[in-house]
């Protein structure tokens, strides 16, 4: 394994170092254009589970294997070097909404062979290497501030219950094949801080270093991410990490989040990522923006010499990626 992984690393860097990568766009946006219903979700197996699933996207790793290589596949196909695993909320922390805690190491082990076997396939096919990043998602509980208004001093979850989590998600991610660790949408730094405080004790025991992204939200036109920081002291808490790149996704579309990137562009001594929204949603909570008017925003970055990796997130298909990987073939 640490041979295998080593010389993915190399090969991560060498194409990096040669051109801007592309990352893939929204996993969840792709499944809902599939309209499944409960029973769609549920599959066989979990047939008589005893709560509703309906929504839960990364349970799909598992009763729909299939629809989920498709997605990976049409991502690689229109041009992208790195798919995300679809382990968003496969965390024991998040799933516990669905009762399903349980199965936090397998969907990320059967999310992380999913988008191993489509990697694998397109580069047989195509001649391109791709990568596998294993995602790993906020959970839906912060370590830094209260849920609760009239008790400013509570936390739902505890720093050591997020590390023991991620380290879980993050040993499923390696066994399954992932070449890399994407710590994304991160509201909150203390989270992402037990995320790396788990890989980096995964690694220590495995004997495997595996590249790292972080990218963070700034969550509004404040400038900062829920838990308060600035895109600098996003930075400043984090470079620690040995980090591969460091970025920013989610929440804004690109005209929003330029000033952030370049920011970050500015201050970090590492490969920076963006991967905006398609624009900032509708009265509907749709996401209009085009793929040209979006990969025309993101060309800019690159010619700005901003971004080393760039896709898209919320609101983001194939087709976006298709037009933003064209928007920055050939800028250095």
């Amino acid at each position: 394994m640490t041979d295998h992984s080593a010389a993915r690393t190399d090969l991560l860097r060498q194409v990096a170092a040669e051109r801007i990568l592309i990352i893939d766009g929204a996993v969840g946006t792709q499944i809902q254009d599939l309209q499944l219903d409960e029973a769609g979700y549920r599959g066989e197996r979990f047939a008589d589970w005893p709560r509703d699933v309906k929504g839960n996207t990364d349970l799909l790793s598992l009763t729909q294997p299939d629809a989920v290589g498709a997605i990976h596949r049409a991502y690689l196909q229109a041009g992208a070097d790195i798919i995300e695993t679809n382990t968003f909320s496969s965390t024991s922390i998040a799933q516990a909404d669905y009762g399903m805690e349980d199965l936090a190491f397998e969907l990320n082990l059967e999310a992380a062979r999913i988008a191993r076997r489509a990697a694998d396939a397109f580069s047989e096919e195509d001649g391109r290497d791709v990568f596998v990043a294993g995602a790993l998602g906020p959970t839906n509980k912060t370590a830094s501030i209260s849920p609760d208004v009239s008790d400013p001093g509570y936390r739902a979850v505890t720093f050591d219950d997020l590390a023991d989590a991620y380290e879980e998600a993050a040993r499923g991610l390696i066994e399954g094949g992932a070449d890399l660790f994407l710590i994304e949408t991160v509201f909150d730094t203390l989270n992402a801080k037990a995320a790396l405080f788990a890989i980096e004790g995964l690694f220590d025991e495995l004997g495997v270093r595996l590249p790292v992204i972080i990218s963070g939200t700034i969550t509004d036109l404040s400038g900062r991410t829920l838990s308060g920081q600035t895109t600098e002291a996003f930075w400043n808490s984090l470079r620690h990490g040995d980090l591969f790149a460091i970025g920013l996704n989610c929440a804004l579309g690109a005209r929003e989040m330029r000033a952030h990137i370049a920011e970050l562009a500015r201050i970090a001594d590492t490969l920076i990522c963006a991967y905006p929204n398609a624009g900032l949603p509708n009265e509907f909570g749709e996401y209009e923006e085009s793929p040209e008017a979006m990969a025309e925003q993101l060309g800019e970055f690159a010619r700005a010499g901003l971004v080393n990796i760039v896709g898209g997130c919320c609101g983001t298909t194939p087709d976006h990626v298709r037009a933003i990987a064209a928007a920055v073939e050939g800028v250095a």
